[in-house]
């Protein structure tokens, strides 16, 4: 960015980085995710499926009526470019909202914030949970897994994969015992001290958590506008579906992946029509033949601190996809950082203005062997159920 462009821009950028602080400091993704998870499992497992989990969570770190104090201090009326004006006034309403969602963990309201921060379940999109379901087969559980400290060590080989073609890339690999999931959180790879990932899924995630979601993130820190870091508002449903698109390409949407996936979407759909915890739990195994431990795993994660919706961004987010790839949409564009295909008009104007900048890493994803003939049948027309390209060695 030139320093003309930077005297012009002065005042959106200022704000830029303080809202990006703020989001750090809330942290929404690692503050709903339970610290206890797999005692909970232990516990749940001797109780013979019969117990209810109760999960922790960790305290909040931050003084929610602080936060919201330093949000509405921001002078974003000083912002004189209107397509900024309002991206960044969007996203401090967005921080605004993940503080009260935080605030009503574990109370019945928590749900209503979720559904405000991720949207609801449509029609179409659990009638495609449910067809993905009856089309593909119930799987055997799957065989040989690796732990936490082997898939760390190949996450650790991935990063210095692109360290060695795009130099200064960082290594950010840590194995933790407070989480239940794995994640990225702000560029950081965390992996549940616990995990036992399925072996014949380790290309797959790595695509998803790295090659996505690490390497957006390292793109977006590259360009002056530095939510593209932390996300544009609403991005996580174009960010899951662009990670869950990486695995469809590289061959690793294997068909227990896309069950999930859809169960997902079908267990949301119970939690918000009334279902508790076993109810949607025993129907994952019984209606839907999920194993019992990929059960739970969904089941918690629907109904932690009162009721989350977020697990439907990963279908909904492929689906919308496939529909902007047929559509001639490049995928370049959603590379630059962090955001929502909303949003791609207006990043295009600041690539083309130059306020933004060419994304500095592209994804290794995009040159496993396969994967220009699986996006070239994409973009030819694919629906969700298309994914589906049959059955899987037990």
């Amino acid at each position: 960015m030139s320093p003309l462009t930077q005297q012009q821009f002065g005042p959106a950028l200022e704000i830029d980085a303080r809202l990006t602080g703020l989001e750090r400091t809330v942290d929404l993704l690692l503050n709903l995710t339970p610290v206890n998870a797999a005692e909970a499992w232990l516990d749940f497992e001797r109780s013979d499926w019969g117990s209810a989990p109760t999960l922790r969570l960790r305290p909040l770190g931050f003084d929610p009526d602080l936060v919201r104090r330093d949000l509405y201090r921001l002078e974003i009326e000083n912002v004189t470019d209107p397509a900024l004006h309002a991206l960044l006034r969007s996203k401090r309403d967005e921080i605004a909202r993940q503080v009260t969602a935080l605030e009503d963990r574990d109370t019945s309201r928590f749900v209503y914030g979720s559904l405000q921060l991720y949207g609801g379940i449509t029609r179409s999109l659990a009638a495609e949970a449910e067809e993905l379901l009856r089309l593909i087969p119930a799987q055997a559980p799957s065989g040989r897994s690796v732990t936490a400290g082997a898939f760390a060590e190949a996450a650790r080989a991935e990063f210095h994969r692109y360290g060695a073609r795009y130099p200064g890339f960082p290594v950010n690999v840590h194995v933790r015992e407070d989480i239940s999931e794995l994640m990225v959180s702000f560029g950081h790879l965390l992996i549940p001290e616990a995990a036992a990932i399925r072996a014949d899924r380790v290309e797959a995630l790595l695509h998803h958590e790295v090659g996505t979601h690490v390497v957006t993130y390292q793109n977006g820190a590259r360009q002056p506008l530095k939510l593209l870091t932390i996300g544009l508002p609403g991005y996580d449903e174009t960010q899951e579906g662009l990670a869950v698109l990486a695995e469809y390409l590289v061959g690793g949407l294997d068909p227990r992946r896309l069950r999930v996936l859809a169960a997902r979407v079908v267990a949301i759909d119970q939690m918000l029509h009334g279902a508790d915890f076993l109810e949607i739990f025993e129907s994952l195994r019984t209606d839907h033949a999920i194993p019992a431990r990929t059960a739970w795993s969904i089941a918690i994660r629907v109904v932690v601190a009162g009721g989350s919706v977020k697990d439907a961004i990963y279908l909904r987010g492929i689906s919308r996809l496939l529909d902007l790839l047929a559509e001639g949409v490049p995928l370049d564009v959603l590379f630059v950082g962090k955001l929502a295909v909303d949003h791609i008009p207006l990043i295009q104007d600041l690539l083309d203005r130059e306020v933004l900048e060419a994304p500095w890493v592209r994804p290794l994803w995009l040159d496993v062997p396969g994967a220009q003939e699986r996006l070239d049948r994409i973009r030819a027309g694919m629906s969700v159920t298309d994914l589906y390209e049959g059955a899987v060695s037990a």
